[in-house]
């Protein structure tokens, strides 16, 4: 059984999968979304979960520095209770702060292209925040 990540937006919902040890992250896909109209790429999520066998979900959580939540945390923890009511897993909120931020240092450094680091951004914070759960659980 494996633990997916997400690094949710409003148009985008970046995925990763952890291997069947739980001890690495591998990026997986980025789906669009459509937050407006109500399109959260359930559909798609539920494929890859019966594909990976995933029994647990990782959510980011887009903590504002001072630790409050504002409105993109607000919509995780929507997206969470959208994921534990569809498919009655256990869905954790990760802090996700400077992930993204993190992800677009790693890819500048490896010289990929502007074009290219906006299609792999999200799935890249995804592996990011589901690597620092899977850490976090092996202290």
């Amino acid at each position: 059984m494996r633990i997916m990540g997400l690094d949710v937006g409003t148009k985008t919902v970046g995925i990763a999968i952890s291997d069947g040890l739980g001890w690495t992250a591998q990026g997986i896909e980025t789906i669009k979304i459509n937050e407006e109209e109500g399109l959260f790429g359930l559909e798609r999520i539920e494929e890859l979960t019966k594909e990976y066998e995933v029994h647990e979900f990782v959510v980011g959580y887009p903590k504002n520095m001072n630790n409050t939540i504002g409105p993109r945390g607000q919509a995780s923890e929507q997206y969470a209770e959208s994921l534990r009511e569809k498919f009655g897993f256990p869905v954790v909120l990760w802090d996700e702060r400077l992930t993204t931020m993190a992800a677009e240092r790693v890819l500048i450094e490896a010289d990929v292209s502007r074009k290219k680091r906006k299609s792999v951004i999200d799935k890249m914070a995804a592996v990011m925040i589901l690597q620092g759960y899977l850490d976090s659980k092996k202290i």
